[in-house]
């Protein structure tokens, strides 16, 4: 079993995909010169941690964009200057408010017009592996009854319509407290899980919709750089303690890799986990960076468990 993995994780950039009409385009490596090893290619063609192919393709591609090379770092500054004052403000305002309707349509409306079709892919694409990671959690968890997500976007505009930016911290915060207390209800559920086949009905590829062959002049900028600026945004449009909800929401990342590792009874894959320890939040400047990382983080679960799931089919098979 140990091998087959391995041998899938090496190939696992071969693993089929579901190809939409609007899917970004593969990866297609240059002529491979030993003087010159181009950088790119040997970050696509490194199969060390698994990732969806054509996500890595679009992960790639928006590491290239100039405003990443260009705008990051201003951008960052600017960014974290106008949080601190939005922090301040609100902690000595004597009432606090919120514009969740605003801010999604104001960040689609952003998307739509000013961020690369790739930025906005790994952005759609991120709110639906997150639901299929939790559907996997409950299906194999201590009660299945618990209730599943159903936030599943397809494009920037389902994002503003399902406030889904909200919904998805709502998402994990409520299963985390719902695994807890069916955890406490049945405390012989990883014997029972042990005696059926793990469901991987909620892994499955997800179908997105961005246009990739309309390319504004305006459509430029990188994940990284969208993501500072709506920190800033989302800042304002959150209350105080909604904004902490969201920054702490990123620490979970090592939580929901133990919940995963004791389903499927394996931990060596743990260290790749950066985002660690609720316990001592990270700084709110920190906001950016760490949903970054987030996202790269939930690429590789879901990737994981698909080429699992895979593994063990084909062992079925050829027993």
């Amino acid at each position: 079993m140990k091998e087959i993995l391995s041998s899938q994780i090496l190939q696992s950039k071969q693993l089929p995909e579901v190809q939409e009409s609007q899917s970004p385009k593969p990866w297609t490596s240059q002529l491979h010169n030993r003087r010159d090893p181009n950088v790119w290619d040997a970050l696509y063609l490194d199969a060390a941690i698994p990732v969806d192919p054509l996500a890595k393709a679009c992960m790639i591609r928006d590491l290239q964009v100039w405003t990443r090379r260009y705008l990051l770092i201003p951008i960052k500054l600017l960014a974290n200057v106008l949080l601190a004052l939005i922090i301040t403000v609100k902690r000595l305002l004597p009432f606090q408010f919120n514009a969740h309707g605003l801010m999604h349509k104001s960040a689609a409306f952003f998307l739509k017009h000013f961020v690369s079709p790739e930025a906005c892919y790994l952005i759609v694409r991120h709110i639906c592996l997150g639901s299929s990671i939790i559907n996997f959690l409950i299906d194999n968890g201590p009660d299945p009854m618990i209730e599943k997500s159903q936030l599943y976007p397809r494009t920037v505009d389902d994002l503003a319509k399902k406030n889904a930016f909200l919904e998805h911290d709502l998402i994990l915060y409520n299963f985390v407290l719902d695994y807890h207390q069916a955890q406490q209800a049945n405390p012989q559920w990883l014997e029972q899980l042990k005696q059926r086949e793990l469901n991987y009905d909620s892994i499955t590829p997800v179908k997105i919709d961005i246009d990739f062959d309309t390319r504004s002049p305006w459509k430029i900028l990188d994940l990284e750089s969208t993501i500072e600026l709506f920190k800033v945004f989302y800042s304002l449009c959150l209350t105080s303690d909604e904004f902490t909800r969201a920054v702490l929401s990123l620490q979970f990342d090592e939580n929901f890799a133990v919940y995963i590792s004791t389903i499927i009874d394996d931990y060596k894959w743990n260290h790749l986990i950066t985002n660690r320890h609720p316990l001592a939040p990270n700084s709110p400047f920190k906001a950016a960076r760490d949903l970054f990382m987030h996202g790269i983080i939930t690429e590789y679960l879901h990737r994981y468990l698909e080429i699992r799931h895979s593994v063990e089919t084909l062992g079925k098979r050829t027993s």
